[in-house]
């Protein structure tokens, strides 16, 4: 991302709200994307996430708050702003008999201004298919051209919605890859997914949602830094409770010893000289700083999380 794209807003919203109902699935939450972003929603069933990315995309309306999109109110449906986005649902129905160059040839005749055939192709890595039927690709490569579908116009701003639910892992590498290179090539990211790894590594800044508010929002490193916390865990050496000096910090889960601390070198000095004076060994030993994963998870705990009307709507 440059210098120059971060000063301008892809998205801007304040405010934010919108109820079923009785029910507020969306409370009052703010948001800012600089063009050149790839920012990330994340958050549980139910917390308001699709209805969010819903309401950016023009397919639902608020019901109080300020939306800016490209500089239009996605609210009023303007063919200018539809011209200007790309969007990349969970599910894409397309001809399973046609091949992949009249698929994107088809979509690319909706467009005043569409991106090249062969450019389409190429960004989105299906240079070796381009005459295969839909029908015989791969689930990674029909992705591919659910994101070639959503390039046709040219957009400024790319909206996806879980682009790799499914994909083993390989086939997931390959597609954070093409992430990397529409945003490379200037394009702006606005993604959901489950996959905290695929945030890790895809967004520049994150948005953490949940029970219709945002509770955390930055940069994954930052958000993984502020926990400052790091986990130790092994195999519990024995039955009953560890007679080691940090026994007071453990918890045992699944038969692993499990201890989280802010400070692990003097917490692993104890331990290790403990496990030395007696004779024991740690097997399974590993130390490791929490991840985006570790973050989501604490800040979403919530029991009586249910999923919402948002996902059946």
């Amino acid at each position: 991302m440059t210098t120059e794209t971060a000063t301008a807003t892809a998205i801007s919203v304040t405010n934010l709200r919108k109820s079923y109902g009785d029910l507020e699935a969306v409370r009052g939450i703010d948001l800012h994307v600089s063009q050149g972003e790839v920012f990330a929603l994340l958050g549980p069933n139910g917390a308001g996430k699709t209805t969010t990315l819903e309401i950016l995309e023009g397919h639902r309306e608020r019901t109080a708050g300020e939306v800016s999109v490209l500089g239009h109110d996605p609210q009023r449906n303007e063919r200018d702003f539809k011209d200007r986005i790309g969007i990349v649902l969970q599910d894409t129905g397309v001809e399973r008999y046609l091949t992949v160059e009249e698929v994107i040839e088809l979509f690319r005749g909706y467009y005043p201004h569409p991106l090249p055939r062969d450019q389409i192709i190429e960004m989105v890595g299906l240079e070796e298919k381009r005459t295969s039927l839909v029908r015989r690709l791969s689930s990674g490569q029909q992705r591919r051209l659910d994101v070639a579908i959503g390039l046709a116009g040219d957009p400024d701003l790319l909206f996806l919605d879980e682009p790799t639910t499914g994909f083993d892992p390989a086939a997931r590498r390959n597609a954070w890859e093409m992430i990397k290179g529409l945003n490379a090539a200037g394009k702006t990211v606005f993604l959901t997914t489950h996959y905290m790894e695929e945030a890790q590594y895809l967004a520049d800044r994150v948005a953490i949602i949940a029970r219709g508010e945002i509770v955390a929002e930055g940069a994954p490193i930052d958000l993984i830094g502020r926990e400052a916390i790091t986990t130790i865990s092994f195999e519990d050496p024995g039955d009953g409770p560890p007679p080691y000096p940090v026994s007071e910090f453990a918890t045992l889960i699944d038969g692993r010893i499990v201890i989280e601390t802010s400070g692990p070198t003097a917490l692993l000095y104890a331990l290790t000289s403990w496990a030395t004076e007696h004779s024991v060994e740690l097997e399974g030993l590993t130390v490791a700083p929490w991840t985006l994963e570790d973050v989501y998870l604490k800040l979403t705990a919530d029991p009586e999380l249910e999923e919402g009307p948002e996902a059946e709507q």
